[in-house]
């Protein structure tokens, strides 16, 4: 798209009278160019079998297209009408739970062939419908695809057969790569593999986990080759991938690899919803928008994030402007809200959207009004946002699963259940409360050959019936995995649990070659099938830490660090911290090492944040990233717009007035103002200024 996207999702079917020309000219006023519809409406869409009506569709479509709006179309495959289901109960998800009860969303097995034979049924006559029309931009495939836990027969035979594939027929291969023997669980015929649901197996279990991931990438490609019959060469196809969920959008998405599955989609969208009020940090705004940016290394759209919400989302003066900018500062191009008018009944009647129950302007609504109002105007210097951050940060699903089955305090007294996502959060929030702006590599494209990567993009592509240029599933586009990686300084390596030899190779000969490494407790312990290692832990990278452990524990009452505490013995590593308990005084935790060209920090425990804080900054020392003059709630980002010049963004993330430091010159949008590098400004609370260089070098 040539210009910004902003506005919301909008469901006619909804509405409790006829507005759809009022809606159309409230959102025109408000500067919104954009709609999302139809995702979530497949019983209005067919109301019984074979029997369709696309009215609802269609006459909105018309009324944006007079409007100047145009429209996203989803695919309504993730809420199942009744009539399917009674037709076809086998269609509901089969968990451990055993089979679902109709009423929810997002409660079909996706591997259903009676559920994706309705379901490419109603694709394909919803595109008939639509796709030519002169509204229409784009698709969004299905809604926050999962796997829904589904774990019925016909997905347990397709198990098997990948299991059999994987170890060449040998159920002997199996056994010893997941460690079966114990409790009796060895299998040595295929015949009596049991119910996988209830394996104590972590190892086994986490495999399944990792088939299941493989169904949606599967699911994804199939919805996307169907709506690539009919999209025309300037609509683009996106999905809303959402995050782990902890009332908010929190962390890493447990059940899809985003990386793989956005191979479907050529644009990456994403849902970011956020604390709001007093706890509105940002830092769930960046953390999923540098996510969701290195899903294809490009620009993304947030296709659903809050106006509203939440009762206690609802926003302060000034912040939802504030959270519109915020997204653009991490790289999206598009903006919607979730959703234009608040649902008078059911399940969502109190996620209120821009608009209140009473459907009338209000104070949500003025503020958005701002916003669009601005970027009519301003958009052209916010388009395309290019990073070329100088850290990365190493996630990965395999060590998210394994640290699920097996938590960080599982059988720690408090049995408080802490996972990969707690230690994922813990290190992003404190860069990004230092101001250092980060890319996600996963671990999946570093245990890939170069060769495997681009043997998997002509794989996407064939099954997508897509063009090359289409899909980009190559991650580092033409560079090599070590090219990538040396192309940054640092690399943040949290709680890698589960790591295939090759992985750990390749962060070992990242800080060889000259990069500086910063890795957390709970890395390098297990293999990629769970199974720990059976010699020096952190396995491979000890060499790289210059120390080592074999011993841990949780720490107790006089303890300042949480979670947990490895005991690490160094070797030619310099101990940076030690444990405040007098008992543990022998072993460090925390060390530094330099290793080959680079350098290592390796933290045992979760210290107090300003201990973080100082770790950190001495990694940024000795990978030669210059330390920002401002420290959160003064939150500074950048990058390099569509016209080749620097945007600089300064947030302030207070109540209060803050003090902010230039870090490039420029001209302040907003008020014309010239600025030079190193003055300083003042932030009211909750406000923001967006600083525009010549060009992109400072």
């Amino acid at each position: 798209m040539d210009h910004l996207l902003y506005g919301a999702a909008y469901y006619d079917e909804y509405m409790p009278c006829d507005r759809l020309e009022k809606d159309m000219s409230m959102m025109e006023k408000a500067g919104m160019n954009v709609i999302r519809i139809a995702e979530s409406t497949w019983s209005t869409e067919e109301p019984s079998d074979g029997i369709f009506d696309f009215s609802h569709v269609t006459r909105v479509l018309d009324a944006a297209a007079r409007h100047g709006i145009g429209v996203i179309i989803g695919t309504p495959t993730y809420a199942v009408p009744a009539w399917l289901v009674k037709k076809y109960p086998e269609i509901l998800a089969v968990t451990k739970n055993g089979r679902g009860i109709y009423g929810a969303r997002q409660i079909m097995d996706i591997t259903n062939p009676d559920y994706l034979r309705y379901a490419e049924r109603i694709i394909r006559r919803l595109m008939e419908a639509c796709s030519a029309h002169p509204a229409v931009i784009g698709f969004q495939l299905d809604n926050e695809t999962k796997y829904y836990d589904t774990a019925g027969p016909g997905v347990q035979a397709r198990f098997l057969e990948y299991l059999k594939m994987k170890f060449h027929g040998s159920c002997a291969e199996m056994n010893a790569a997941y460690g079966l023997a114990y409790w009796s669980n060895a299998v040595f015929s295929w015949e009596d593999f049991p119910d996988v649901r209830g394996t104590i197996n972590g190892s086994l279990a986490a495999e399944f986990d990792r088939f299941r991931r493989g169904l949606v990438e599967e699911f994804l490609k199939w919805e996307a080759s169907i709506v690539r019959e009919y999209k025309k060469e300037d609509q683009f196809i996106t999905h809303n991938f959402d995050f782990e969920w902890r009332g908010y959008s929190f962390g890493l998405q447990p059940v899809v690899n985003h990386r793989r599955a956005a191979e479907a989609v050529t644009v990456a969208g994403c849902d970011i919803y956020h604390p709001s009020q007093g706890k509105l940090t940002g830092a769930e705004i960046a953390f999923c928008g540098d996510l969701a940016r290195s899903f294809k290394n490009d620009n993304y759209y947030v296709l659903e994030t809050q106006a509203q919400g939440y009762p206690c989302w609802t926003p302060y003066p000034g912040q939802l402007r504030l959270q519109a900018y915020s997204h653009l500062a991490g790289g999206a191009d598009a903006v919607e809200y979730w959703h234009w008018h608040s649902i008078h009944n059911s399940f969502e009647t109190y996620w209120k959207g821009v608009l209140s129950h009473d459907l009338a302007e209000n104070e949500v609504y003025r503020e958005a009004e701002k916003v669009g109002q601005e970027w009519q105007k301003f958009g052209s210097h916010f388009l395309h946002l290019k990073k070329k951050n100088k850290a990365a940060i190493l996630v990965s699903n395999d060590a998210l699963t394994g640290l699920s089955h097996f938590p960080i305090d599982g059988t720690a007294p408090t049995q408080g259940h802490l996972g990969y996502n707690d230690v994922l959060r813990a290190i992003y929030d404190v860069f990004y409360k230092m101001n250092v702006e980060c890319d996600f590599v996963w671990a999946d494209d570093l245990k890939d050959s170069d060769e495997k990567n681009a043997d998997r993009k002509a794989e996407a592509c064939d099954e997508a019936g897509a063009e090359v240029s289409d899909i980009e599933a190559a991650p580092f586009k033409g560079r090599s995995v070590a090219e990538k990686l040396a192309s940054y300084k640092l690399l943040i390596v949290p709680a890698l649990y589960a790591a295939e030899e090759c992985v750990l190779k390749r962060i070992r000969d990242y800080a060889s070659g000259g990069g500086t490494l910063f890795a957390t407790f709970k890395t390098g312990f297990a293999d990629e099938n769970i199974k720990v290692y059976p010699d020096k832990a952190p396995h491979i990278l000890s060499e790289v830490i210059g120390a080592y452990y074999q011993e841990f524990t949780f720490p107790q009452e006089k303890d300042s660090e949480k979670w947990f505490m490895e005991l690490l013995i160094p070797e030619s590593g310099r101990r940076m911290l030690s444990y405040n308990n007098p008992e543990w005084k022998a072993y460090a935790a925390a060390v530094r090492n330099d290793f080959g060209k680079g350098h290592s920090f390796y933290i045992g425990c979760m210290p107090e944040e300003e201990k973080l804080k100082s770790l950190a900054a001495a990694a940024l020392q000795a990978a030669g990233i210059s330390k920002s003059p401002n420290v959160f709630p003064v939150i500074v980002r950048s990058g390099i717009n569509a016209e080749g010049r620097r945007i600089t963004w300064y947030f302030n993330y207070s109540g209060e007035e803050q003090t902010a430091v230039c870090e490039s010159s420029g001209r302040e949008l907003f008020s014309g103002t010239a600025i030079e590098k190193a003055d300083e400004f003042l932030l009211p609370p909750w406000k923001l200024a967006a600083v525009i260089g010549a060009d992109g070098i400072e």
